[in-house]
Order: C-alpha cells, then structure tokens, then sequence
C-alpha cells in the first residue's frame, strides 16, 4: 500500500529489521501480482513464490490475502490517533476527525500514477473495500479512549465512542455519493452538531496549554 502517512517509525534492530524487509517484500510483490492480473486471479502461492518465501512465512507476516493490499494499516489507524492528539489549539475532535477522513478516506485519485493504480484495485474489488472499512472499525475502541482523553470526558461516557464509531463509518457512506467530499462534509457537519450538544466546548485537553472548557 503506497504510504499516506508521515509518521516517522522508530529505528529498528537488526532482527526487526530483517523482519520488516521480509514483510515489505512480501506485500510489493503480492501488489504487483494483484495490479498486473487483478486481485482475484493471483494466489498465495505466487506471491509467495515471487517473494522468495514460503507460503508458512507469508502467514507469519500477513493474517490472509486481503491484509497483503493494506500492509500499512495498522499505522495509518495510529495516524488517526495521532491526528486527533496533535491537532491545532483551538480546533474540534470531529474537525480534526474530519480532516483527517478527507485526506486518507475518500480513495480519490490524484495526481500520483502509483496511487491512483491502488485506487483503482481496491475501489474495483468488492472484498478490498469490505476489508479495508472493517479494519478501520477495528479502532472505534483507540479511538473512542484518545476522544475520552481529549475532551475530559469518562472514559466510558458513550459518547466518545459514539464519535469514534461514527466517525469511522463517515467515509462508507459518503463512498458511493457522486460528490463525496461533499458527502462526507455533511456527514461530519451533523457530527460537530451533536458533539457540541453533547459536550459542549469538549475537544481541547487541560495539557500542553489548552484549557478544558468543562473544567
């Protein structure tokens, strides 16, 4: 999956190193394979065979097929939890969740061929596109802690999740509207509504400067 994130990862050791670069090589083959034949015709053990591993290696690293197209999922989840932690003095956790959906959620082409290629495999394949939101709802419960932690809300105050879930789930709905950003901005519009009747003036931490309107 071609990097959307600019999040800088830790430096590694030898072994993770070596592990990495296994995974890496993995996915760019099983990438290549799905965009020269299409995600459907291409098996295990090709890609396995064009990575030089085994098929038992291949598992090790990636749960199943799908996993192979969004081999850097589990960071972009934590780069929405980033984006909500760091985001500007002043500005919303559903503003910030917003952006964040407008900038890594829409699957819109661009002006990158390698990309738009990606685009195109998993918005033509149906079980791509399953996969991919169902991991993205694999964060509702980080997500809903970081907006706890955020807002100065309890840590089981529905509402967080209720944001998170939402917010996650934001990004499908708008998919197939003819003009999606402006779907998912409506989507997001009734959020920052009801999160401001919820918790009114909720969204900025009493650390790091800001001040927690409900303190």
């Amino acid at each position: 999956m071609p990097d959307a994130s600019s999040t800088t990862p830790a430096p590694l050791g030898r072994r993770e190193r070596k592990k990495a670069a296994t995974r890496q090589a993995i996915a760019d083959a099983a990438l290549r394979l799905f965009l020269e034949r299409g995600y459907d015709d291409v098996g295990i053990r090709e890609i396995a065979d064009a990575a030089d591993v085994s098929t038992t290696t291949l598992f090790k690293h990636f749960p199943g097929k799908e996993a192979l197209v969004f081999d850097q999922q589990d960071e972009m989840k934590a780069h929405q939890l980033q984006a909500v932690r760091n985001r500007p003095d002043g500005q919303s956790l559903p503003a910030a969740l917003r952006e964040h959906a407008l900038r890594h959620r829409l699957l819109l082409p661009g002006g990158n061929p390698d990309v738009n290629a990606f685009l195109r495999l998993v918005t033509g394949t149906p079980a791509l596109l399953d996969y991919q939101h169902n991991t993205w709802l694999e964060n509702t419960a980080p997500l809903a802690r970081v907006i706890s932690e955020e807002s100065g809300l309890p840590p089981d105050d529905p509402a967080g999740t209720a944001l998170a879930r939402f917010a996650l789930e934001a990004p499908r709905i708008a998919r197939d509207r003819p003009d999606s950003a402006a779907a998912l901005n409506a989507a997001f519009d009734l959020l920052e509504h009801g999160w401001q009747s919820i918790a009114p003036g909720a969204g900025t931490p009493p650390r790091g400067g800001r001040v927690n309107a409900q303190s």
